[in-house]
């Protein structure tokens, strides 16, 4: 007599990869909006439109703005002999924020550069290759590439970043005819922003 072969069959293993999939697409969806979550409260992690430096001056705004001298491609400048307020960019020239910042700067000087004084001063030791040392030839294609008009000068010593740098670059402010500091910004400002500021220090 024939064996009864269903007798013989066992049953069919259960298939087990659907359930750890599921899991694993759980996990992943829950450190998402843990993430999301974490962010959302925390705006400081939230990338800026600025490039982070190592260097952050302790200027504040109504403080008496730390004296520098410069070598600009209009010439030297003085901040102790000038009459007019200032606008000070603190920039460095690998820094894709300062080189959109350009456009906006030439526009803002095309309208006050009779009644203010513009610089901008270089501040990173890192030059516009991002790998080699800064140099005045770096400064210059910078001034030439982004069709610059406004003064700009080269700090081999970084003396002007160390006194006046924030927490990105590019970093602006701007300095009344008292020589105290009326407006302190980072990072890509847009153009009725830094009017508005300007027309206040005036």
């Amino acid at each position: 007599m024939k064996a009864d072969v269903r007798s013989s069959r066992r049953p069919a293993a259960p298939d087990r990869r659907k359930p750890i999939l599921y899991v694993t697409l759980g996990v992943i969806a829950i450190a998402l909006v843990v993430t999301v979550a974490i962010l959302s409260r925390n705006p400081s992690v939230v990338p800026q439109a600025a490039t982070e430096t190592h260097v952050q001056s302790k200027i504040k705004v109504g403080d008496a703005a730390p004296p520098f001298a410069v070598a600009t491609t209009a010439g030297p400048f003085d901040l102790t002999t000038t009459k007019t307020p200032v606008f000070l960019e603190v920039f460095a020239t690998w820094c894709p924020h300062c080189q959109r910042e350009t456009k906006i700067l030439n526009s803002l000087y095309g309208k006050f550069g009779k009644q203010i004084n513009f610089v901008a001063v270089s501040g990173s030791n890192v030059g516009i290759d991002e790998n080699t040392p800064e140099s005045q030839a770096d400064v210059i294609g910078f001034v030439q590439k982004f069709n610059v008009t406004y003064p700009v000068a080269f700090d081999p010593e970084l003396k002007v970043a160390g006194a006046y740098l924030q927490s990105g670059y590019p970093t602006i402010v701007i300095i009344k005819a008292d020589k105290t500091i009326s407006y302190i910004g980072d990072g890509e400002l847009t153009e009725p922003t830094l009017e508005t500021a300007i027309k206040t220090a005036l």
